[in-house]
């Protein structure tokens, strides 16, 4: 029988998929990888501050996944995991960063982190987030490449504790840009699916048609794990991973907002495509699409005035103003324009998915550029179109070449093409993020 020497670099560095396949075959245990990410949190939160709460038992759940069979043994076995927290949680408070909620015990976890502790997660603790992964309140979070910098909201947490190797996984959500956004601030893999494909049941609402749970991780592969966990691995439509990848690749319709670094990874990105044999077609999105910023943030207000319509009545000036904004409709938009901006998202979702019957894939920006100063969440701009059309978004991190910030560009499939989106992502990760 061989016998494998245990593992003794920076646990912490290992990507989740790295540390699941040393555990399975003994050179690593779960107490050993949770240790050392406590440990790390220990030595850097204070500056970083991703987390809310710590789990008080993570270590004696470790124990007990180093216990198990290996025949009972799930697919995130005794891996360690950050939860944003907008999820209830029920060993751990989940206050939404509210202070109307400090202190609140949920008594079932959300779906999904239920769905995470069937196959063996280590909760291990609830991240920052701007105030119900909303408006009001920022994240304290700052950018673990630069803590002047933000590392992007509203997860903000969760996208700083994957980059500063706190754990190699955490949960987050996206409304508008929550999920993309942070992961290029962070230099982190960031994937937002489909809409309606992961339940947000245990999970503040915000706008019913846009919330999704969504998460990061340091690797296509990892994102990967998780999505098949979640139910991803379900194909559109049967095909084949093409040898050579049709890309359509665009600025989008708010180009002069882009920033240089943006479109140079742009730039990067479509010649280290194209060197390796990859169609890339440069491509302008139709031009109704430069309505879908504004029809979101119509739609997103407006189902935020229902989401929020009884904690406002309830509180009063408690609930910070951001909330009675859209409870009062300060923006002024008329049903006439919600009935509008409702037809032009369907109008928008059936574009989209004409226009992507001929490419694999369209790479776009995830940010206007690099992660700015302070902790503001950053401009969804270049998130929140793909939101309104439900498509699944990943962000790959692009280095430029020289020293900087991160920087990263999404891509983007067919609603409902998660699992095609996720192959070609795997493909491409080596290409578009040489290491």
């Amino acid at each position: 029988m061989t016998s494998h020497a245990p593992v003794t670099p920076d646990l912490t560095a290992l990507t989740a998929t790295e540390a699941l396949s040393l555990m399975a075959d003994g050179r690593l245990t779960s107490r050993a990888l949770v240790s050392d990410c406590l440990e790390r949190i220990h030595d850097r939160d204070a500056d970083v501050r991703a987390w809310l709460a710590l789990s008080e038992t993570a270590l004696a759940q470790a124990d007990l996944c180093d216990a198990a069979p290996k025949a009972e043994r799930g697919r995130l076995h005794g891996l360690p995991i950050g939860v944003k927290d907008v999820f209830d949680t029920s060993d751990l408070p989940t206050t939404h960063n509210s202070p109307l909620f400090q202190g609140f015990q949920p008594a079932a976890d959300a779906a999904v982190v239920d769905l995470l502790r069937s196959e063996g997660a280590i909760i291990l603790g609830k991240t920052d987030t701007t105030e119900f992964a909303a408006a009001g309140c920022d994240a304290a979070t700052a950018n673990p490449h630069d803590l002047a910098h933000t590392p992007g909201g509203s997860s903000a947490g969760s996208a700083a504790a994957v980059a500063d190797m706190h754990v190699p996984l955490a949960l987050a959500t996206q409304t508008g840009g929550s999920t993309i956004r942070p992961a290029s601030f962070c230099g982190v893999v960031g994937f937002k699916p489909s809409f309606g494909r992961v339940s947000r049941e245990g999970a503040k609402i915000y706008a019913q048609s846009f919330d999704t749970v969504g998460w990061f991780g340091r690797s296509v592969d990892d994102v990967a794990l998780l999505a098949s966990v979640l139910g991803l691995d379900e194909a559109l439509e049967s095909a084949d991973l093409p040898g050579k990848v049709r890309i359509a690749i665009t600025p989008g319709p708010y180009r002069e907002r882009l920033k240089p670094e943006s479109l140079l990874a742009l730039d990067f990105s479509k010649q280290r495509l194209e060197a390796r044999g990859h169609s890339v077609q440069s491509i302008d999105l139709p031009t109704e699409f430069e309505a879908l910023d504004s029809h979101h943030r119509v739609i997103l207000h407006r189902e935020g005035q229902a989401s929020f319509r009884n904690l406002a009545r309830r509180h009063g000036s408690l609930l910070h103003d951001d909330f009675h904004h859209r409870v009062e409709n300060r923006d002024g938009s008329s049903l006439r324009n919600l009935a509008q901006a409702y037809d032009a998202m369907a109008l928008g979702r059936i574009a989209f998915d004409a226009l992507m019957q001929d490419f694999d894939i369209l790479i776009a920006p995830s940010a206007p550029g690099f992660a700015p100063l302070g902790r503001r969440p950053g401009d969804p701009v270049f998130n929140a179109s793909w939101t309104l059309l439900g498509v699944p978004c990943l962000n790959i991190p692009v280095p430029l070449g020289h020293p900087s910030l991160p920087i990263g560009v999404t891509l983007i499939a067919a609603r409902f093409a998660d699992k095609h989106l996720l192959d070609v992502a795997r493909q491409l990760e080596p290409v578009l993020n040489p290491r």
